[in-house]
């Protein structure tokens, strides 16, 4: 059982609930969660639960089924983001959420050059946390058993050197005080998930805490070990999968894949998966890693060593730097299928090539200014913002799409999410035009959504009893199969998909429904009558983020804009252009044999009527940016000879 203790709580309220429940039979321990001060009652004890929340500075009461109270969701119904390595320069990388968290390094430190090497190149690839043991429990005593604290501090520097917080196993209590200070998250390894000595200590230290399933344990057993490290002070446990012993011998462990969306209905706890100790075979890593992914982790941990062979330590199952490199490839595409986003993080200014600024990558954490999106709370919209920024970004929600740009444009937003095209109903063009009305707002990022539509309506709804039915014009379009089936609803297009859902809320309207996501359904309390009734599932909308040009207007300038840390600090590979040609035979033609001899990939081509032209037409294009820039630039230079009205969108980098 839990009691939310009231904010305004005296010290005598609170001795009299510790008297109180102590009376009637339980076991007390106080403590934070979150911004809220509890007390978790456990034991045979027996209470009215409306006696109790009738005390004096009682907030609730939260009764639980489960013997594990702080991890159980009924006490916690919201998932748990844990940060770590969070500073007054940094902002840390934070596990959970709608992002995908990628953890790489060796399984042992062995030298000061190969964990400064592994480090960087896990970096390069996409890696936002540094793995590595610097103590290593082994099941022979003769085995290499790690440098220790030396190691820790080689690695405590390759992670500083590369922006990365680190994570390292820590093995006894008396070495946890020591770790403290060098280390952003205790890790507390499969041997020890039960050592419930060590859980206590680790725990009061108040740190980040990795916390591996044991080879034997139950998903129980290992909950009840997370319940050691919250009730011992830590609120932020990350419940780590890397397989358990089965009768199989094929593989190192058997990973458990059932146990993530098991734990994930049981728990707040975000889950990640360690494949590398689950199949134990090199090769068997990466799809052991992305069936993790499809399974709904949070992220991964994986061992990666410059020269496997040579390693100390688990060589067979590291995977060389270009199979890491290749593995990342293979989330970032896979991500938006499961809803997510790979998480990204701005590298140190003098660790590899950064197009941001350090002002700019920190701007949006730092709370500078919020991100402007059109909708209500629960928008497909509001999902991109937070893969692209993170839940806990600040938003300013808009009443239409021009307002977006406005915001942007006058400083209220720092950045901007615009929809600009679907799989199935194609472009938005009303937001395609509005980059002409506003030619002093640019693209600087762009990321894929996966849109999976519900028919939402009140509690008391049903499908027969539906006459009216809201929802943005593309929504009907995406779901235009299952509407031809009701051909006696009458379709009213809103603003977007969650005002819609909005305003059935406001009215409490039992025969009108709305289409749109299930978040909106959550956001404002109604209920699913149907899900996925778009007519494909590979339904995708392509947002772009935008933001307000800065210095010369030129494209090289550019290029150097701003740029949202979470898409990436690597060189744009992608832009928009619009221009308009002359009336003339093979003008059309001859801009796009500019793009062909220079080897520039065309990926989108789009006519536009231009407003009060008759029979005169914008082409909106899409292009790849070769790796030398001056390619590019020559390109873009003889396309403006070629071309009238010529504009520069933005350059990008494009997320698959």
């Amino acid at each position: 059982m839990i009691v939310v203790l009231s904010k305004s709580i005296s010290s005598h309220d609170k001795e009299m609930i510790r008297i109180y429940l102590k009376d009637r039979g339980f076991s007390l321990r106080e403590q934070s969660f979150g911004d809220e001060a509890i007390f978790g009652a456990s034991g045979k004890g027996v209470v009215d639960l409306r006696e109790l929340g009738l005390l004096p500075g009682v907030e609730r009461v939260a009764a639980t089924s489960k013997p594990y109270e702080l991890a159980s969701r009924e006490t916690k119904s919201e998932d748990t983001i844990v940060t770590v390595g969070a500073s007054a320069s940094q902002t840390g990388v934070k596990i959970g959420g709608s992002r995908i968290t990628v953890i790489a390094g060796p399984c042992a430190v062995e030298s000061r050059e190969q964990i400064m090497e592994t480090a960087a190149q896990v970096r390069e690839s996409g890696a936002v946390m540094l793995r590595g043991g610097a103590y290593k429990p082994r099941t022979s005593p003769y085995a290499f058993q790690g440098l220790g604290l030396q190691g820790l501090e080689f690695m405590k520097a390759a992670g500083e050197a590369n922006g990365m917080p680190i994570v390292t196993e820590v093995v006894s209590p008396e070495l946890a005080v020591q770790m403290k200070d060098l280390t952003d998250m205790f890790q507390i390894g499969a041997r020890n998930m039960q050592n419930f000595e060590l859980l206590k200590k680790v725990g009061s230290l108040g740190k980040p805490v990795l916390l591996k399933r044991g080879p034997s344990s139950t998903i129980e057993e290992w909950l009840m070990a997370a319940e050691y490290l919250l009730a011992s002070g830590t609120q932020d446990v990350v419940l780590c999968e890397r397989g358990i012993r089965t009768f199989e011998t094929y593989t190192r462990n058997t990973l458990d894949i059932s146990a993530i969306p098991v734990v994930k209905g049981l728990s707040h706890l975000p889950v990640i998966v360690d494949p590398s100790h689950a199949v134990g075979i090199r090769a068997k890593v990466s799809p052991a890693a992305l069936a993790a992914i499809a399974a709904g982790a949070d992220g991964l941990t994986v061992e990666v060593h410059p020269r496997p062979d040579e390693a100390l330590s688990d060589g067979p199952q590291s995977l060389y730097p270009e199979q890491f490199e290749r593995l990342m490839r293979d989330i970032e595409a896979l991500a938006p299928v499961v809803g997510k986003e790979l998480l990204r993080t701005p590298k140190p200014q003098h660790a590899a090539t950064v197009t941001v600024t350090a002002k700019s990558a920190s701007q949006t954490a730092n709370g500078e200014g919020p991100i402007a999106y059109c909708g209500e709370s629960g928008a497909y919209a509001e999902q991109a913002l937070m893969r692209a920024f993170g839940e806990e970004a600040r938003r300013l929600q808009t009443a239409s799409f021009p307002g977006i740009f406005d915001a942007v444009l006058d400083g209220s937003a720092a950045f901007g999410v615009v929809p600009v095209e679907n799989s199935l109903a194609g472009s938005v063009h009303e937001n395609y035009d509005l980059f002409l009305r506003y030619p002093d707002v640019a693209i600087v990022g762009e990321l894929k959504l996966r849109i999976v539509h519900c028919l939402i309506g009140d509690e008391k709804a049903n499908l027969d009893s539906i006459t009216i039915v809201r929802s943005h014009p593309q929504g009907f379009a995406q779901c235009k199969e299952f509407l031809d089936k009701h051909p006696g609803w009458i379709l009213e297009p809103t603003t977007t998909t969650a005002t819609a859902v909005a305003s059935i809320a406001r009215e409490g309207a039992i025969k009108v429904a709305a289409i749109a996501g299930e978040a909106a359904a959550r956001a404002h309390g109604l209920k699913v009558l149907r899900d996925g009734i778009e007519t494909n599932p590979l339904n995708y909308t392509r947002f772009v983020i935008i933001a307000r040009r800065v210095g010369d207007k030129e494209e090289p300038a550019l290029r150097q804009g701003r740029v949202p840390p979470s898409l990436g600090s690597g060189k744009p590979n992608k832009a928009s252009l619009v221009f308009s040609v002359s009336d003339e035979p093979g003008s059309l033609f001859a801009c796009l044999k500019i793009l062909s001899e220079k080897g520039i990939n065309l990926s989108k081509l789009e006519s536009r009527p231009i407003q009060g032209q008759p029979w005169e037409y914008l082409f909106y294009v899409d292009v790849s940016i070769p790796d030398t820039e001056t390619v590019f630039d020559s390109t873009i230079a003889e396309l403006k000879n070629k071309t009238r009205d010529f504009h520069f969108l933005g350059a990008y980098r494009a997320m698959l």
